[in-house]
């Protein structure tokens, strides 16, 4: 890998998948970026899904992403972009509810995808793009 481009991992969110070939995240200091691939909503202590209902799934995916942007120096306020995979778009208004919630008045760009499945029977995944802060 390039000294420029650095992959991101904590032990406060899920490791890959099953020795999925992804990381959990990768920082880019050439722009001051950090990745967050998208994040089930999987306990990371125990690696099972955390919950049934979209309301505790998306809570537990965004709890992902923040660990993530913080294990590279970063919050919710830097994130510019997410990307929301939903398996049923009617649980569009519950994620958004709790969407609204993590980023408390921030509103990075989005993008709500409606999906087929996702891995590990969750019903939903997000992943995020943020800009480091100066340092």
């Amino acid at each position: 890998m390039s000294g420029h481009i650095e992959p991101v991992r904590t032990e406060a969110a899920p490791a890959p998948v099953i020795g999925a070939p992804y990381s959990q995240g990768m920082s880019a200091p050439c722009g001051r970026m950090v990745f967050v691939s998208g994040q089930l909503p999987l306990d990371p202590a125990t690696g099972e899904l955390d919950g049934r209902d979209m309301t505790s799934q998306a809570r537990r995916s965004l709890a992902n992403v923040l660990a993530i942007l913080r294990a590279a120096g970063a919050g919710m306020g830097d994130v510019v972009k997410t990307t929301v995979f939903l398996t049923d778009m009617a649980d569009f208004p519950a994620m958004n509810a709790v969407y609204a919630e993590a980023f408390a008045g921030h509103a990075p760009a989005r993008a709500t995808v409606g999906v087929a499945a996702l891995p590990l029977g969750a019903i939903v995944e997000i992943e995020a793009i943020a800009v480091l802060p100066a340092g």
